[in-house]
């Protein structure tokens, strides 16, 4: 009896008896990490959405690609994240470093939102010398819904100010049928506005250019100026126009 048992009990290689068996992590550390990859991936699909909302409505600016761009990142972090095996891999330094650039990241962001939101609700006076109307999209059917609710803004500004006179700063882009100022200044004339109030620059094709090149048309230290633009973008535009020597601008 003995003597079979040693006939069948053969001696097995070690390296092929070798099994590794990864035992699966769990509890509050694996937890944190599937949680923290759900809201950064919700936060991607968030940001997504809004930015092909905007570029489907096509409000008139490029500005919403930056939104797209969020999306990606949170998507991908949020993947990263809910990845364990892949977090275990990760040294603890560099998710320390990836800690502190994302809070730094979100101060930054929360910053230059809170100086946007500081101008958000500005108002200017009646009665000033000239408003300029800062140019965005002008498309086959008309005028962008950004740039539309800038001349309407205009419209009823001048009609409380008759002796202002509007200057309308935008050039021709690839995409678009005729120069932004020469659209908008169509759009005044119908609304009603005397053309002979209308002066009209052409040649801009930025925030920044906008505002250098309607200052030619105009006194920049002595004439009161409003500019017309979306609340969003009240505050660069303002700090622009400072910039570039506008002693009385609203």
């Amino acid at each position: 009896m003995r003597k079979n048992n040693r006939k069948n009990n053969k001696l097995i290689p070690r390296e092929k008896s070798r099994k590794v068996i990864y035992l699966e992590r769990r509890g509050p550390g694996t937890l944190k990490y599937t949680v923290a990859g759900g809201a950064f991936g919700a936060l991607g699909v968030l940001c997504a959405c809004y930015c092909v909302g905007i570029a489907v409505f096509g409000f008139g600016t490029y500005f919403f690609v930056i939104w797209g761009f969020l999306g990606a990142v949170f998507i991908a972090a949020g993947l990263l994240i809910g990845n364990r095996r892949l977090m275990a891999r990760i040294p603890g330094s560099v998710k320390t470093a990836c800690c502190i650039l994302f809070f730094l990241g979100l101060l930054l962001f929360g910053t230059v939102e809170g100086m946007i939101l500081s101008r958000y609700h500005a108002t200017a006076r009646s009665g000033a010398d000239y408003c300029i109307v800062l140019g965005a999209q002008w498309k086959p059917a008309g005028p962008s819904e950004v740039l539309r609710k800038r001349l309407d803004k205009a419209v009823a500004f001048l009609a409380e100010s008759p002796d202002t006179k509007v200057i309308v700063s935008g050039g021709r882009g690839g995409d678009e049928p005729v120069s932004e100022a020469q659209g908008m200044r169509e759009y005044l004339i119908q609304a009603g506005i005397d053309e002979s109030r209308i002066l009209v620059e052409d040649d801009s094709a930025n925030t920044y250019e906008n505002l250098v090149f309607s200052g030619k048309l105009l006194d920049k230290e002595n004439d009161r100026v409003v500019i017309v633009t979306n609340n969003f973008h009240v505050f660069r535009a303002m700090g622009i126009a400072k910039k570039q020597g506008y002693a009385h601008v609203e």
